[in-house]
C-alpha cells in the first residue's frame, strides 16, 4: 500500500531569526520541475495547521525562490509554518514510462510552531515512486534512477544545510529501506 514519504531536518542553531536563510538554501537547491506547466502554492500557516491559512499565494511554474521568499518575508514569525507545494521531475508508469512532474512539498517551521516536525520537511509523495514494482518493465531502471534523484538532493542539502539530524519518515511510520528489502528480494540473497 502507498504511503507518505518525507525527510525531516533538524539544524544546528536554527531560530526564527535564521530560519528564512536556512529555508532559502533549501528553495535554491531543490531541482524543481522542468516539466510542469502547472502552479506551485505558497501557505503560511499561523500558530498551528488547524488554523486557516494565513496567506496563500500561487505562481506559475517555474518557481524563483527570491519571488517565494519575499511573500514570507511579509508574513514571517516564530509562531509561523511557509509550505510551497510544488513539484519536482520522477519516472512515473501510466502506460509506459515517462518523467513527470511530481508533487513535492517544501516546509519551514518556526521554532514555536505547534504542528512542528523539525525545522524543515520535504514530503516527497507516495513512496512507490521509489520502490521497484517488479510488475512493470524495467522497473529496478526506473525506482533507481529516482533513488538517485532523492540521494543527489539529500547530498546537496547536507553541503549547505548545517545538519544536526536527518530522518526519512513515512507517514505510517513504516521504514522505507525495510519497505525496499522486502520489494527487492534478490538483494538479500
Amino acid at each position: 500500500m502507498a504511503d507518505q514519504f518525507f525527510v525531516v531536518y533538524q539544524l544546528q542553531g536554527y531560530t526564527e531569526y535564521n530560519m528564512l536563510r536556512h529555508f532559502e538554501k533549501l528553495l535554491r537547491a531543490f531541482p524543481y520541475s522542468k516539466l510542469s506547466q502547472g502552479e506551485s502554492v505558497l501557505r503560511v500557516s499561523a500558530v498551528s495547521f488547524s488554523e486557516p491559512a494565513l496567506f496563500e499565494m500561487s505562481w506559475q511554474d517555474p518557481v524563483r525562490p527570491s519571488a517565494i521568499l519575499a511573500a514570507i518575508r511579509e508574513h514571517h514569525g516564530g509562531d509561523c509554518a511557509s509550505a510551497i507545494d510544488t513539484w519536482w521531475d520522477l519516472w512515473q508508469h501510466d502506460t509506459e514510462w515517462k518523467l513527470t512532474p511530481t508533487r513535492a512539498v517544501l516546509t519551514c517551521f518556526g521554532p514555536r510552531f505547534e504542528d512542528r516536525e523539525g525545522d524543515l520537511r520535504i514530503e516527497f509523495g507516495i513512496d512507490t515512486h521509489f520502490l521497484p514494482q517488479p510488475e512493470l518493465p524495467n522497473y529496478l531502471l526506473m525506482a533507481q534512477s529516482n533513488i538517485r534523484s532523492l540521494l543527489h538532493l539529500v547530498e546537496d542539502l547536507e553541503r549547505v544545510l548545517a545538519v544536526e539530524k536527518r530522518r526519512l519518515e513515512t507517514e505510517s511510520g513504516e521504514n522505507l529501506a525495510e519497505k525496499l528489502l522486502a520489494a527487492l528480494p534478490e538483494v538479500r540473497a
